[in-house]
């Protein structure tokens, strides 16, 4: 086998598990989010993230358990992770109230800005320095979020903002969570503490807001907090292995999943710009995988961190 062939095996052995486990997060979370919107209408955000988050933090500690981890919950990095858990209680707090507002669609605009934010804060605090082409490949999946909405917002509202601060906030979110990778590889850390704060922030406020629930809702709160568990523990491990500005627009295919859930369960049908746009979204994922695998970008990339 060829020098040039062996430099590239490693790389599409750890690209293509990143990018099969950013597939997998989509769907897990576009099912969560979908569960989101279906309780917002009759709960407040605390009541079914402190339940949601209760739930998380058990599975965490009882997997642990039963991987008998000497390194336990325990994280190196408790600044960068008290970071991320904060922005994680932001951005479950926003979506809820975007999802709750705006049609689910609607709100991946928004969703559609993280790859552009993820560019710029990956340089600022990853040392992953974006390439003039990359940008060329976001600002082509931001157009492509656009098409989604040819007729532009119908105006703007709190809800708007919500997703816009949703957005940021996943995005610091996200940017952290590779940040404790390059340091540790306790994934279950990183599940744990953030839904440890969401509980802990979100079970202050529940004696106020707190609203009897049947089975049937308890029920879904359970499957929306084991979506969760799973899809966050998922993307961890795919942001060990792929360049933070490589993993969102991966999460653009979230689109797929919003659109058939938004068409089946919610009767929301987006407009017929919706293909082009998802076409570019799919287009400029493609890219920037294969940009991860080029030996050379991924020299540099080593090299400027």
């Amino acid at each position: 086998m060829s020098a040039r062939a062996q430099s590239w095996r490693p790389l599409l052995g750890a690209t293509g598990l990143g990018t099969g486990l950013v597939l997998i997060y989509t769907g897990l979370i576009s099912g969560a989010d979908a569960i989101t919107k279906f309780i917002a209408g009759g709960y407040a955000a605390p009541q079914l993230f402190c339940l949601s988050g209760l739930v998380v933090v058990v599975l965490s500690v009882a997997l642990n358990q039963l991987q008998g981890s000497q390194a336990g919950l325990r994280t190196r990095c408790p600044r960068a992770m008290a970071v991320r858990a904060g922005a994680t209680v932001i951005a479950c707090t926003a979506f809820f109230y975007a999802f709750r507002a705006l049609p689910f669609a609607e709100v991946f605009l928004f969703i559609g800005l993280m790859p552009i934010l993820s560019g710029i804060l990956s340089g600022l605090i990853l040392g992953e320095h974006v390439r003039p082409i990359v940008w060329g490949a976001l600002g082509m999946g931001f157009v492509g979020m656009l098409f989604l909405f040819p007729a532009g917002l119908s105006g703007v509202s709190i809800g708007h903002g919500f997703a816009l601060l949703a957005s940021v906030a996943g995005t610091v979110s996200m940017i952290m969570a590779r940040f404790i990778g390059q340091y540790e590889h306790n994934a279950l850390a990183q599940v744990f503490y953030p839904n440890l704060a969401v509980f802990a922030i979100m079970a202050v406020a529940l004696p106020f807001v707190w609203v009897p629930m049947p089975p049937a809702d308890l029920i879904w709160v359970f499957a929306y907090a084991t979506l969760l568990f799973v899809a966050r523990w998922v993307l961890v491990v795919a942001l060990r292995l792929l360049a933070a500005y490589a993993v969102t627009p991966l999460l653009n295919l979230q689109f797929v999943w919003m659109v058939l859930l938004g068409a089946v369960f919610f009767g929301e049908v987006p407009a017929a710009g919706t293909y082009l746009g998802a076409g570019l979204v799919v287009l400029t994922s493609l890219f920037l995988v294969w940009e991860q695998l080029a030996p050379g970008a991924e020299r540099m990339r080593t090299a400027r961190a």
